[in-house]
């Protein structure tokens, strides 16, 4: 079965763009905002509309062009539909099982470009998408998103991880950088399956290899040089340097507890990853990857810093509220972070906009 067209794929970000707004929405009812009644039934599933919806649909899309084989859209399409279930307040289960088949098909994908393949980036990936599946599993066996959490944010932080991994061969080699890598993912690894029978323990290992990736990716990244650069390059680099810093303060909260479930700096410790980290990521990796899935042309454009920044700044704010227990100065930061990602879309759409104008004008 070929690859899809690019218009084809069109529908498959809709459906991961739905679940994005209905998990923002979601995340603004749990501070007590008024939301549509849709997303505020969907409140307790803000953390599953957001990672294994939006982002799995995000990931394994991406994932899907780059192997070219049409039954890889298996997976954005059912992880987009689960969450389509969830805003629609269809049966749990129905969700639930449509990830796991998102998740397995993911799997499938990466063992396929592990044939074609075989090299450190190519294994972190499929080691990625193998949590998403233990989580979503997790998941399905128990329907409380508990379990789940630690192996979804080992899946966003491998993938990520993964990618940046591929990077580094461009840099001069750097005796055991790789090594030490391995051994970081491995604690992470066993933080997330220790938490399933010692939670304590588990959480706060798992955090610790969070803290130490931090540290490996600001240490051997190229971003660090890319930062010296102009243009689309620095806006990347710096996009990536931020996310580290947060992902290192999600470490550092996670090993004084903050992963623990009804800890006060639990809401702090998985928005310092997922979108002090995550989203960083996303807003510097945009640029290139929608281009490449909808075939679109996205020119940089320094207002790509304005969503930037406000998600900085009202990550924390948001955090500082959380940390000191403030509960109206979180609730104002999570408003200004739906504020970022909106700002973020308008500026992508207008990007779009703007390169449509530069491909007639070169034509004409």
């Amino acid at each position: 079965m070929g690859d899809l067209r690019p218009a084809a794929r069109v529908p498959l970000l809709v459906l991961g763009m739905l679940s994005l707004v209905g998990g923002v929405l979601a995340g603004l009812a749990r501070l007590d905002w008024g939301v549509p009644a849709t997303a505020a039934n969907a409140a307790g599933w803000h953390g599953a509309l957001m990672i294994s919806a939006f982002l799995g649909t995000v990931i394994s899309l991406e994932r899907a062009v780059a192997l070219g084989r049409g039954w890889a859209y298996l997976a954005p399409a059912a992880a987009g539909i689960g969450g389509v279930a969830l805003l629609a307040g269809a049966p749990l289960v129905l969700a639930q099982v449509l990830a796991v088949v998102a998740a397995a098909t993911l799997v499938a994908a990466s063992i396929q470009v592990l044939r074609r393949l075989v090299a450190p980036f190519t294994v972190i990936l499929a080691i990625a998408a193998l949590c998403w599946l233990i989580g979503n599993l997790a998941w399905l066996a128990g329907g409380a998103l508990i379990a789940a959490v630690p192996w979804w944010l080992a899946f966003l932080v491998l993938t990520i991880a993964g990618e940046r991994l591929e990077l580094t061969r461009f840099l001069p080699a750097r005796a055991g950088a790789q090594r030490l890598f391995f051994a970081i993912v491995g604690g992470i690894l066993a933080g997330a399956m220790l938490s399933l029978w010692q939670e304590d323990a588990g959480l706060r290992l798992f955090a610790t290899g969070l803290l130490a990736l931090a540290v490996w990716l600001l240490r051997y990244d190229i971003a660090r040089r890319n930062a010296q650069q102009q243009g689309l390059v620095r806006f990347i680099a710096l996009c990536l340097i931020s996310g580290y810093a947060w992902l290192a303060l999600a470490g550092l909260l996670g090993v004084a507890g903050g992963f623990l479930p009804g800890h006060p700096w639990r809401d702090a410790t998985l928005h310092a990853v997922g979108l002090g980290f995550v989203f960083s990521m996303i807003f510097g990796h945009a640029p290139i990857i929608f281009p490449a899935v909808a075939q679109v042309k996205i020119p940089y454009h320094p207002a790509f810093y304005l969503p930037l920044l406000v998600l900085h700044a009202s990550l924390a704010l948001r955090i500082l509220g959380g940390l000191g227990g403030e509960f109206p100065l979180r609730r104002e930061g999570g408003l200004f972070n739906a504020v970022a990602l909106l700002l973020f879309i308008a500026t992508l759409l207008a990007s779009v906009v703007r390169g449509k104008r530069e491909t007639r004008g070169t034509a004409s």
